[in-house]
Formats: C-alpha cells, structure tokens, sequence
C-alpha cells in the first residue's frame, strides 16, 4: 500500500467529504490547503457531456481570464516585414519565417503560444506533426492566425487562456495562481465556465456541463455546485 506524506495526509483530511461546494468556498478550501514550497496553480476540469470523435460535438475556444493566469507566457510569431517589427513591439519572444521552422524541427520549441499571419501558414502547415501534438498550431478559430498579431500578443500574454476538449469529454485549464485573492479566482473560474459554456456546439445533446472541479497543483480536488460556477 502506498504511503502518503504527512502534507498529502492532512490535505486529503480536509477535503474528505466536501462535495458540490460554491465556487468561493472550494476556491477557500483550496488556497488554505496550497501549501507546497511553490506558487501552485489552480486548474479547472470540467467534465462535457460531448464525444470529440464526432466534429459537431468539439469543443474548443479561447478565454480572457479577468485577473490574468500568473503564468509567464512565452509567445513566438511567424511574420514578416512591419508585422514582424509589430510582433516584437507587442512583445514577442521570438519572431521569424523560415529561420524560426528549421528552429522548430531541430526540437527546439522555447514557447507557450504560437501566433502565425495568415501568409506564413504554408510555412506553419509543415510543421503539423511537431506543432499539433504539443497543441501549439496556430488556429484562426482561437485567434492565433491573424493580421492583428498585435493584439494576439498582447492577448496571449494578459491571461488568455485556451481550451479544447479531450477525448474523454475533459477539458482542463489553469486559471490562476494559490497567491490570488479568492476573488480573483472565483471570478477567472466563472469566465472559464463561461466560455466554455458558449462554446456549447451544436451536436451536444442531453446535459452539457455535467461536472465541474477545482484543486491545485500538489492537491487534492473538489467538484463546484454547477450553478454556483456557471450563476445559474
């Protein structure tokens, strides 16, 4: 039998029994049990009533979290000309064209978000096997294949989070750091739910958002009252 920390021991003590919570009362729960020696994220699961094998019940989309992530996040852009020159004043981490591709498929990817001009994807397309895996391809659907790479930058690095559902039916996300406010998360795990509620597709049927649960990074977890996180 597996033997558990005296930390894990007590977190699991005090969450035993908690169920269905209010968003702020999970939110508390969570923080007061955060007690790695690291700033722990708090990621959302929810559980869709959708099966991702059919393209009318995918679900993907983006969020802007109203108090950002507390991620650093490391944006690259393949552009050219004075869109590669808006790249890097928005500020961009790495901006390029074919020199940024052989850096790719030598192995090195050194980003979180890959934003691309809709001139640069036969360029971007060949990199599908390296970049689709890791669910990094630049998508027009989320906003990352755009003449705005200014905006998409600025986007990217002030909190915006993107989603798209796991084959189970999952969809996770991270929405904040154990160091924020209870209200500021409460209020990013509301706009999480949010948008993903709107991004309900069209071939979903039955019960959409079936359950919706919270913990941290080292934690254990906890499902919300369903209409606590969407205010129904």
């Amino acid at each position: 039998m597996a033997k558990f920390g005296k930390r894990t021991v007590a977190a699991r003590a005090a969450f035993e029994g908690k169920d269905n919570l209010s968003v702020e009362a999970a939110v508390a729960l969570i923080k007061s049990n955060a007690n790695a020696k690291f700033d722990e994220t708090l990621e959302i699961a929810m559980n869709l009533g959708v099966d991702p094998r059919h393209a009318d019940q995918m679900v993907r989309g983006v969020v802007q979290l109203p108090n950002g992530t507390g991620k650093t996040v490391r944006v690259a852009v393949f552009a050219r000309g004075p869109k590669a020159d808006e790249a890097k004043a928005a500020g961009a981490d790495i901006v390029g064209a074919e020199d940024l591709m052989e850096i790719i498929q030598s192995g090195k990817i050194e980003f979180d978000r890959c934003i691309a001009t809709p001139d640069m994807m036969p360029i971007v397309g060949r990199l599908g096997k390296v970049l689709g895996p890791r669910n990094l391809m630049p998508n027009p659907k989320v906003g990352t294949v755009t003449m705005d790479v200014k905006a998409a930058v600025e986007a990217a690095k002030g909190g915006e989070v993107q989603f798209k559902v796991e084959k189970a039916g999952v969809i996770h996300g991270g929405i904040g750091k154990a160091s924020f406010t209870a209200e500021a998360l409460a209020e990013n795990v509301r706009a999480f739910v949010d948008a993903v509620s709107k991004a309900k597709p069209a071939g979903a049927k039955g019960a959409y958002v079936k359950k919706v649960s919270l913990s941290s990074t080292m934690g254990p977890g906890v499902s919300l009252d369903l209409a606590s996180a969407t205010g129904n």
